[in-house]
């Protein structure tokens, strides 16, 4: 069974662009499965001895390993994914994981920054130093951009078209899009053109990107977070901010100042309209706080 899933693998690598995140996920899902199967069924050879009740043993010691509700869906969604693929291969009559049920995950509302908290986070850098010129433009980019942090590391120069201030991204599963860069965004970006040194002896992949460390190659998804953390300290915010936190709050500010789902939806590259719903929820319940601080019903003992 393991060349089946080495096959599986290799087909979401190659067919289906995954990412290589995903793949080292389904990797630890399908461990995890194989250590059950080990334990608590004994050796199973081929993908078609696998039956519902063997799966529904497992998703029972899952939940006896007391694993969260997340981690429970994920791992019956790679299998589900697993017996698809087997199914159209022939190597299973049926997908025995469609009969699971998923266990209900919440979904938390996504963390922003305020309008004013942004600001101070943009202008922390020093507009006098190299580091800071290329600060200030990732921090404005990622902002205007709504980028993910690894998209931000794969920018290369040629894909900033300063003409038109549009960027070309390369987002999950290699699936490309273009967003608008504003003009705050366009500025700081002007700035670090200026002083940005590639390496004399950097390979071309690594010195074609837009944004580089100190030695002129390509920055780490690693080191856009440590640059973060510095810059959180200097302006001194008190809420958790990651990366991701400037995405949340581009799509959230888009959506309070009027902005319609499908176009935040495209700008942030989801392939599903449901997964920006998420964002609507965080400005109705914005828009429920401003009412019940403001409205002098709001709080009143109507009894």
């Amino acid at each position: 069974m393991e060349s089946v899933v080495q096959g599986f693998l290799r087909y979401l690598r190659i067919e289906r662009n995954s990412s290589e995140h995903t793949l080292k996920s389904y990797k630890d899902d399908f461990n995890s499965f194989a250590d059950y199967l080990e334990e608590r069924v004994g050796p199973i050879a081929e993908p078609d001895q696998i039956t519902i009740p063997v799966l529904r043993g497992y998703v029972t010691y899952l939940h006896e390993c007391q694993y969260a509700r997340t981690t429970i869906a994920r791992r019956l969604a790679c299998l589900r994914s697993y017996f698809r693929y087997t199914t159209r291969e022939g190597l299973t009559p049926n997908n025995p994981a469609k009969a699971l049920r998923t266990p209900r995950v919440g979904r938390k509302l996504p963390n922003f920054l305020t309008t004013e908290d942004i600001v101070k986070l943009l202008e922390a850098p020093p507009a006098n130093t190299t580091a800071g010129l290329r600060d200030r433009a990732i921090l404005e980019v990622m902002y205007s951009a709504g980028l993910r942090v690894a998209e931000l590391v794969g920018v290369n120069v040629e894909d900033w078209d300063r003409d038109a201030n549009i960027l070309r991204i390369r987002g999950k599963g290699k699936k490309e899009r273009v967003t608008p860069v504003g003009s705050f965004a366009a500025k700081a970006l002007n700035d670090w053109m200026e002083v940005r040194v590639p390496s004399p002896t950097g390979k071309p992949q690594e010195t074609a990107a837009l944004f580089l460390n100190k030695f002129g190659k390509r920055l780490t998804t690693r080191s856009i977070g440590r640059m973060l953390e510095l810059h959180i300290r200097t302006c001194n915010l008190q809420q958790h901010v990651s990366p991701h936190t400037l995405r949340h709050t581009f799509a959230t500010h888009l959506l309070d100042g009027g902005a319609d789902l499908r176009s935040v939806q495209e700008l942030l590259g989801h392939q599903s309209l449901t997964t920006t719903q998420i964002y609507t929820h965080v400005s109705t319940r914005r828009l429920q706080e401003t009412y019940e601080s403001a409205h002098p019903h709001s709080k009143r003992d109507a009894g």
